[in-house]
């Protein structure tokens, strides 16, 4: 009985979150009803003893990707003319497509044997050589480091993509468009009161991640997203994309991180090995890196390619 007094408000204000988004009339409602989403859909997942799970939705469901519909909806302004609602016969193909996906996942979460497959106990039995208390980050940052390291470098190469799609005229400038100042509004008051707060939890996400739910990814979004939302609200300006200082801060985790794999040669047993009794200080080390690389990544990402108008 007190789960169901626990899980039915969750499930029928995840529901009910939901509508409200998709029934907004105006894009800030939008937004609004979108966070709320993310934030009841992290408390389902509390309650399904998913921790990494929750603090993930919270970071980029709620947090990460609402600032980039606010920067969306910020550049599309008042100018837009409102797109004409789809026919009937569409909006309900996808709501019948909608619901037979809803019952398919369903149908395979009960259908999972007792207990479910998993892989936590052969991590759990090799995670003490890491001196890591979390298995999630011994996965990434020991077991499948390469993998890691990878994704790392992936960021970079988008960042050169997106800003390569700019004029050559425009090489050089600061990403994205320049916002006017809004001194007023609930734009302006969320990019003076957020930053702050979410600076120490983004540094703390990420520092935590060693040992409890958090990490460099969660860490490094929540950053970026605290220094999306003051660029689009006309506080701050992005430093031009050929600032060192900007380069050296998205390239810097991968650097460290296949400088720690390559030392390995030397002081381990091969390639991404860590020597015994460091591994934990390394791991660290290139995680600092990271929360720093992805940061700057995501926000350089967000903000696309230099632009040469101001944005009203």
């Amino acid at each position: 009985m007190t789960a169901l007094l626990l899980d039915l408000p969750l499930a029928l204000g995840l529901f009910g979150a939901g509508a409200a988004t998709l029934l907004a009339t105006s894009l800030f409602g939008a937004v609004l009803g979108f966070i709320s989403t993310g934030l009841i859909a992290t408390l389902v997942w509390v309650r399904l003893e998913a921790p990494d799970v929750a603090l993930t939705e919270a970071v980029i469901g709620a947090a990460a990707t609402s600032v980039i519909i606010l920067y969306v909806a910020s550049r599309i302004g008042n100018r837009a003319t409102p797109p004409a609602p789809p026919p009937i016969a569409q909006r309900v193909l996808a709501g019948i497509l909608s619901a037979l996906l809803a019952v398919l996942l369903a149908h395979a979460l009960f259908s999972l044997p007792e207990p479910a497959p998993s892989l936590a106990a052969p991590v759990l039995d090799n995670i003490a050589p890491t001196g890591l208390g979390n298995p999630v980050t011994a996965v990434l940052m020991a077991h499948r480091a390469i993998d890691t390291l990878l994704e790392s470098a992936v960021l970079v190469f988008a960042v050169f993509a997106i800003w390569s799609m700019a004029p050559e005229a425009r090489w050089g400038r600061a990403p994205g468009p320049a916002f006017m100042a809004e001194a007023h509004g609930p734009l302006a008051f969320l990019a003076k009161v957020l930053p702050p707060i979410g600076i120490v939890i983004g540094v703390y996400i990420a520092w935590v991640g060693a040992d409890a739910p958090g990490g460099k990814f969660q860490g490094g979004a929540v950053l970026a997203a605290m220094w999306v939302l003051p660029w689009i609200a006309g506080l701050v300006a992005p430093p031009s994309i050929s600032d060192m200082r900007l380069r050296l801060a998205i390239a810097a985790g991968p650097l460290v991180f296949l400088m720690v794999g390559l030392a390995g040669f030397a002081v381990a047993e091969g390639f991404l090995a860590y020597p015994p009794g460091y591994a934990k200080t390394l791991i660290l080390l290139i995680e600092t890196a990271m929360t720093l690389s992805v940061a700057a990544a995501m926000a350089c990402m967000i903000a696309g390619p230099p632009e040469r108008r101001a944005r009203p």
